[in-house]
């Protein structure tokens, strides 16, 4: 049942991860206006959009191999245990979360590909 309590740790994980990617953003843009020129875009905002969708992904399926396995060894469903119910009810918020981390990795790769504009000070 320890798997169980992944399926909430791994959405969490996804969300805070996904919504990492504005704060970088926001670094990266306030270095470019201090330098007054235009620096690389920051590798780790990519990382933290995948992670995030990465994430949300294997709860779903942290959840799908759970239940399968508990209902298949010990004919048991997910919802009879506490942490099994916690893991069903977390995932359904996932299903959720997750276009919103794929919103998140969309926007990660519309900044890249729009930069910032340094304005009129530099």
């Amino acid at each position: 049942m320890t798997a169980a309590l992944l399926v909430p740790l791994l959405t969490v994980a996804g969300v805070v991860t996904s919504l990492h990617t504005q704060e970088i953003e926001y670094e990266w843009a306030d270095r470019q206006i201090e330098a007054c020129r235009h620096l690389p875009f920051p590798v780790t905002e990519y990382v933290a959009a995948w992670a995030g969708v990465g994430l949300g992904l294997m709860a779903v399926a942290v959840f799908v191999l759970l239940a399968r396995r508990l209902r298949g060894r010990y004919g048991l469903r997910l919802g009879d245990s506490l942490p099994g119910l916690v893991a069903a009810t977390t995932v359904g918020f996932n299903v959720l979360l997750i276009p919103m981390e794929l919103i998140q990795l969309y926007a990660v790769y519309s900044a890249a590909a729009t930069g910032i504009n340094l304005g009129d000070g530099c």
